[in-house]
């Protein structure tokens, strides 16, 4: 049978399987080829478990989340809470499109592969969808050099929008953990740990979050709207709006995020306060980054290290004096937000090493704390 037999199938509405156990029963092929008549221009893409930004390598698994584009041919294996093993071909479905012409093929498979949601499993949508809108493809200028050639240009990356949507899912799920939880309390270090809040301040926050492992920071305001929020990198604020759905289970409700209000899909992720964002074909994982809590870049011997880069604007104490866990060590002013860096346990403040009005670098060592014990 023709590898690629949907993509016949298509143009011409024959079923070629049907046809293949029809002559294997004996009976003869239905339609002669000059009854045969062509339809419009089909197109086919493979969805390979790969992850196109390390080189195209398998990637294996559960697939905890699988979720195919409706209202186009879906020609698939496998399902959610299915396994994708090392022991057969990293090909997990194909996407089949029919229009009339070339270009509306094209657009509407990229629409297609966008909407494709696979996690944690890697896949190459993104890839998929960034070669089908290519000038270059879309022009039909291609070659087997093209992918080699376009590299940069067809390896997906996590889009601000994305990343945006992430940072508010974070911190709503942090809060909803905190609130609902059956020991709740006035106050939690989870929640303050995780925000940065300031209590004669307008109600925003400061975030720090890890995305596919890059470091961001966030500051999140509410909007006008019930569930908006504009959230800012610091070179001006995408909107964000949550329609809330069943927070226990999976999300299907999705995000709007940025000046178009585009559509994202999301759901949690395994971790406490994980989310994953679908854009485009591209699973984004954002998680609370570990060092911005209150203790933020405390290492074992006591070190206390900036979480981001910032300003210094207060030194609550100096070298030498006593603290006591919790309190507040050195204070850094980055994107119009104060963090309190506060001491892990303790002890004594053995080194003050910056001052206020210094400019620091993410990861510099601003003081350390000897333990009492």
């Amino acid at each position: 049978l023709q590898v690629e037999h949907p993509v016949t199938e298509s143009v011409t509405g024959v079923d070629l399987v049907e046809w293949q156990f029809r002559v294997a029963a004996g009976d003869p092929i239905p339609l002669k080829q000059d009854q045969i008549k062509l339809n419009g221009w089909a197109m086919e893409a493979r969805l390979y478990a790969e992850d196109p930004a390390n080189g195209f390598l398998p990637s294996i698994g559960k697939l905890e989340h699988f979720v195919m584009p409706d209202g186009i041919r879906v020609d698939t294996g496998v399902e959610q809470g299915g396994e994708v093993s090392q022991f057969y071909d990293p090909m997990i479905a194909k996407l089949i499109v029919h229009e009339d012409t070339r270009e509306a093929a094209a657009a509407r498979l990229a629409e297609a592969a966008g909407e494709v949601e696979v996690w944690p499993v890697k896949a190459n949508a993104g890839f998929l969808k960034r070669c089908l809108v290519h000038p270059r493809f879309v022009a039909g200028d291609v070659d087997t050099g093209f992918i080699a050639a376009e590299d940069t240009a067809l390896v997906p990356a996590a889009s601000d929008e994305a990343v945006a949507a992430g940072a508010v899912l974070v911190a709503e799920e942090t809060t909803w953990r905190f609130v609902n939880r059956d020991n709740a309390d006035a106050w939690d270090t989870r929640v303050s740990d995780l925000f940065g809040f300031r209590l004669n301040a307008c109600p925003s926050s400061l975030l720090v979050i890890d995305a596919d492992g890059v470091r961001r920071s966030a500051k999140i305001s509410p909007g006008a709207e019930q569930w908006s929020y504009a959230v800012d990198f610091g070179d001006g604020a995408l909107r964000v709006k949550h329609v809330p759905g069943n927070r226990l289970k999976e999300i299907r409700s999705g995000m709007e995020a940025g000046p178009d209000r585009r559509r994202l899909g999301f759901r949690l992720g395994e971790g406490e306060g994980d989310a994953v964002i679908f854009d485009n074909g591209l699973s984004v994982n954002v998680r609370p980054h570990k060092a911005a809590s209150a203790t933020a870049g405390v290492t074992s011997d006591g070190s206390l290290r900036a979480p981001m880069p910032g300003k210094i604007v207060a030194t609550p104490v100096k070298a030498g004096d006593a603290v006591s866990k919790g309190q507040p060590v050195v204070v850094l002013e980055a994107m119009k937000m104060e963090h309190a860096l506060t001491a892990p346990f303790d002890g004594v403040v053995e080194s003050l090493s910056a001052s206020v009005g210094d400019q620091v670098v993410d990861g510099f060592e601003l003081a350390r704390i000897k333990s009492e014990a």
